[in-house]
């Protein structure tokens, strides 16, 4: 198939308007829909800003390819765009990007379909192509030059066998169409001008090609892995691996082929014949535990966000505006608290489990962890539940496709639409049900009790224990019970546990945002400015702003929020300061008992706590 059977001229538009990033793409979505090649506008868009969150596709050299493989597309089909003044893409390279291709295609799209849009991302690398682009001035001009370049070349199977000191290398992106093979062109140009011999094996969405076979991998000096996705690493137990993220496959090869000449990376040792994530096997159990938890971590973080700050707006209405039985009521209020904190919270938790398992288990994890999920959230388990539920679900799953994998071939097709989910679901239902969600809830109750029994004799002791438990585990149970603790004795006329409470509750995503504004280094782009929303989070006692860091990195994060928690309880408590209000934040912090300036001092010297202790254990990222 030739490419300008997939880029026609009323996919092609010469003028981009927009100077920002979503402006583009919402641009080229329009020249798709109005050429009929989409099936569903919304889904394809989501799918498209979806592969932009995994990592951007503006490649640098002025190039952005957004792309993306999904049931919303009509037609298989490429959308060409081009701003003379450039567009704010967030590149690789940090320079504006100039030539946009949007790759649209079929969920089940067919071999043919995909080398064409593999060709396209060879094609691009060619700087004299760019170069034509930028100065064509009809739709005709663009389609002769891309066909021009286009040759259907037959499917490279390269061998090095019989040869010694060549380099083997592996790419592959999440959804394989464009970063896979652009990334192996890069590699093969540089150790061309640099006069070394390797071989690129491409896992692509039509499958692997120009497969390593084993005796090259034994006779090569070192093996590069740019891949964001699942490869497998097992045969190259015994060799130097280099990983690295697709990207650098595109912009860094020549670093990558000197590193592995000089076997600048560490001997990977594979585990049995399994097939694994090259993170899993070659940084450990406490690397691995991270990469499933940040698939986890970032996809709930919009729901933490998007729902707290909708909680947050709620109180502007005033603290109980929500409650229909209040006389402050406004339905807006109550509209408000139902989106974000009855919806949006309450899917948080299932989002965070069934993307852990989808992680650990691909696709056909997704379910079991949502189920499990949601019934850690409605049985008291809470985000810790969630946490355990997404790791159970996962590996329930691995072993399920384990244990189903000596089936015929002939029922491949029933194992993802019928076994995985069935069995996957049933289990992890069962041992939520009756083994994790009672004995989380048994500690609960455990934890009131001891909190009751504690009583006020010290006030700074329990506002240092109250301030721990707040930020132990940031809304799970023992959050909760010592919420609850504070909330029983507003009844009694005690005020102060309750002004320690929020305070210390205010702490973690305060913490997180100071850290993150005053400490950059610490943090990843996306880590920063998740940090910003967590000062409206924080003042407005939503703790549960700092949970994605939390969990992110919880060696680290949880001591360190819990310090600062524990001292801000504690000066509340030395303070005498007393609370009438179960909630609200910076919005009843002027109502208090006692002072309100010694009570915010008490919650910022308690932040900025956090934040030096955040400083000095979290690494800087190089």
């Amino acid at each position: 198939m030739r490419i300008t059977e997939l880029l026609t001229k009323d996919t092609i538009k010469l003028s981009i308007n927009g100077n920002r990033k979503n402006q583009a793409i919402d641009e080229l979505v329009d020249v798709l829909q109005q050429a009929n090649k989409l099936a569903d506008i919304e889904e394809f868009k989501k799918a498209i800003l979806a592969r932009e969150g995994q990592s951007t596709t503006g490649i640098g050299e002025g190039i952005a390819i957004p792309h993306a493989k999904t049931k919303a597309v009509r037609e298989a089909a490429i959308a060409f765009g081009r701003s003379v003044s450039g567009v704010d893409y967030q590149s690789l390279d940090g320079q504006p990007a100039h030539l946009f291709f949007m790759i649209a295609a079929t969920e089940g799209a067919n071999n043919t379909h995909l080398e064409a849009l593999s060709r396209l991302s060879t094609i691009l690398m060619n700087e004299e192509v760019r170069k034509q682009l930028l100065e064509a001035e009809t739709e005709d001009d663009v389609l002769k030059i891309i066909d021009s370049h286009d040759k259907e070349e037959e499917a490279e199977e390269q061998s090095m066998a019989g040869k010694k000191n060549f380099i083997v290398a592996v790419t592959a992106c999440p959804t394989g169409i464009a970063h896979t093979y652009m990334a192996a062109d890069s590699l093969k140009q540089k150790a061309q001008e640099m006069g070394v011999e390797i071989k690129v094996e491409t896992n692509g969405s039509g499958g692997a090609k120009n497969v390593l076979t084993a005796e090259e991998i034994e006779n090569a000096v070192a093996v590069i892995v740019a891949a964001d996705t699942n490869v497998e690493m097992n045969r190259f137990s015994g060799k130097h691996v280099i990983e690295a993220p697709v990207a650098d496959g595109i912009r860094k090869a020549q670093q990558l082929i000197d590193r592995a000449l000089k076997q600048d990376a560490p001997i990977f040792k594979g585990k049995g014949t399994s097939t694994s994530d090259a993170k899993q096997e070659t940084r450990g159990i406490g690397s691995t535990i991270y990469k499933h938890l940040m698939s986890g971590v970032s996809n709930m973080l919009p729901f933490v966000v998007g729902g707290g700050i909708l909680i947050a707006i709620s109180f502007l209405f005033g603290i109980n505006a929500s409650n229909p039985d209040d006389p402050t009521y406004h339905p807006i209020a109550e509209a408000l608290n139902t989106i974000g904190g009855g919806t949006a919270f309450g899917l948080m938790v299932p989002i965070l489990a069934g993307f852990i398992a989808m992680s650990i288990a691909d696709r056909p994890g997704f379910a079991a962890g949502m189920v499990g999920g949601l019934l850690a959230a409605n049985g008291g388990a809470g985000f810790l539940g969630g946490l355990v539920a997404g790791f159970l679900a996962g590996y329930l799953v691995v072993g399920l496709k384990k244990l189903l994998s000596g089936l015929p071939a002939s029922l491949e097709g029933i194992k993802t639409i019928l076994l995985y989910p069935l069995l996957g679901i049933a289990l992890t239902g069962f041992i939520m049900l009756y083994v994790v969600n009672k004995p989380v809830g048994a500690l609960n109750t455990a934890i009131s009790d001891w909190l009751s029994s504690l009583g006020t004799g010290n006030a700074v002791l329990l506002g240092i224990v109250l301030g721990l438990m707040m930020s132990f585990d940031m809304g799970g149970p023992v959050n909760k019970a010592a919420y609850v603790f504070g909330t029983g004795l507003l009844a009694n006329g005690v005020y102060e546990p309750m002004a320690a409470i929020m305070a210390a509750g205010m702490v973690p995503p305060l913490g997180i945002a100071l850290a993150t504004t005053f400490f950059k280094n610490r943090f990843n782009k996306q880590e920063r400015e998740a940090g910003k929303v967590n000062y409206i989070m924080g003042l407005s006692f939503i703790t549960e702003g700092a949970i994605p860091f939390a969990a992110a990195d919880p060696v680290r994060v949880i001591p360190s929020l819990m310090a600062g928690s524990a001292v801000a309880g504690a000066l509340s408590m030395l303070f005498g300061i007393g609370l009438r209000a179960p909630h609200g934040g910076l919005f009843v912090i002027p109502l208090v008992d006692g002072g309100w300036f010694m009570y915010l001092l008490a919650i910022i010297i308690g932040a900025i706590v956090s934040a030096l202790l955040l400083a000095i254990v979290k690494k800087p990222i190089k």
